[in-house]
């Protein structure tokens, strides 16, 4: 079992947003890993002078496992201005998350963590880009991959990512629910350490559809994969209704919450614990976590952005690297759980 510190890449996101001056801020942390910030290092050399952290970091050398921080430098084609979106950043920003991602699968990296991007820069820009939890399960070539955010002494995980509401009912399926679940254990299981997970999953429907009255999702869909998991021996509760299930008496004791939309759940976690709240992607064979908030353009290069998020993101990967070298397993690759047949439930 080696005893080296982890080696965390760290994407400085959007250049024109908080990213890069959070960067600086943490980089002359003292923390029991050695980060690697991958970013131009123009950029962040003047976005940390801009915001009162200045730094000059070594260049990024394999053979450096020291506590401390490095650059990994990938050039931007111009410069940027804080507050100032440019398309032509977006395959920089693109860039710098293609070198953490293979740096991971190589094994270069033990995780890595990502400060924001922004979306439509990227979009308006001409390439496709819904996230970036649907970017690395493409790069890792992973199949499905569930969104989970950690904050407020919570965990809440998704069924569906980034859909417009009037497309959720559809894309939940009794195999792809099942999937996501059995996703959501085994990660808690092998990456958080938690020994046999009780998860809390939500209904669709207000009321959790009131016996079919409000809707049929939960008779037809989630009830039947909670009963089919059940005899796999997953501790699972519901589908219970969402407007009561963020209360003390339901979470306690529950090691994570599945929701079944994007605002189902997060807006209760960000309301606990904004700005702290770490967003974590399960189901890739990497360790991958990341900020709970957006680029923040009106604060960049202010000094006003605060960091403690991406701290948390990074101590979070710290932590979860750590876990897995301690039990002797690699980050990368994992078995994808197979969907398999569920006892008495069809498909589709």
């Amino acid at each position: 079992m080696s005893s080296r510190l982890p080696i965390i890449a760290i994407t400085a996101g959007e250049p024109a947003g908080i990213g890069p001056e959070l960067c600086a801020a943490i980089a002359n942390d003292n923390w029991p890993a050695h980060l690697v910030i991958i970013a131009d290092r123009a950029l962040i050399e003047a976005r940390g002078r801009m915001t009162g952290n200045p730094l000059s970091l070594a260049d990024f050398s394999p053979a450096n496992r020291a506590a401390g921080a490095s650059l990994l430098n990938v050039p931007l084609a111009t410069p940027s201005t804080p507050g100032q979106l440019d398309r032509a950043a977006s395959p920089y920003v693109l860039e710098t998350l293609r070198r953490a991602v293979d740096g991971c699968l190589s094994g270069g990296f033990d995780a890595m963590v990502t400060a924001p991007v922004h979306k439509g820069i990227i979009n308006d820009a001409g390439v496709p880009f819904t996230g970036h939890t649907e970017f690395l399960a493409g790069r890792t070539g992973s199949g499905r991959v569930v969104m989970m955010l950690v904050g407020g002494g919570m965990r809440v995980a998704l069924a569906t990512i980034h859909l417009p509401l009037a497309a959720v009912p559809g894309a939940i399926t009794r195999s792809g629910l099942a999937e996501t679940v059995r996703i959501l254990h085994r990660d808690l299981t092998r990456r958080f350490g938690i020994v046999n997970p009780r998860i809390l999953i939500a209904g669709l429907n207000p009321h959790a559809g009131e016996s079919g009255h409000l809707g049929r999702e939960e008779i037809e869909v989630i009830a039947p994969v909670i009963s089919a998991l059940r005899q796999e021996g997953m501790r699972l509760e519901g589908p219970l209704p969402a407007d009561t299930l963020f209360t003390p008496k339901q979470l306690k004791d529950a090691d994570a919450v599945l929701v079944m939309y994007h605002d189902q759940g997060l807006p209760v976690l960000k309301y606990a614990s904004f700005g702290q709240g770490v967003n974590v992607t399960l189901g890739l064979p990497i360790i991958r976590t990341s900020v709970d908030h957006g680029t923040a353009l009106d604060l960049a290069g202010t000094g006003k952005a605060d960091a403690g998020s991406l701290r948390a993101a990074v101590s979070l990967a710290i932590e979860l690297a750590g876990r897995m070298r301690n039990s002797g397993k690699q980050a990368t690759p994992l078995t994808r759980p197979s969907p398999g047949p569920l006892p008495g439930v069809r498909a589709g």
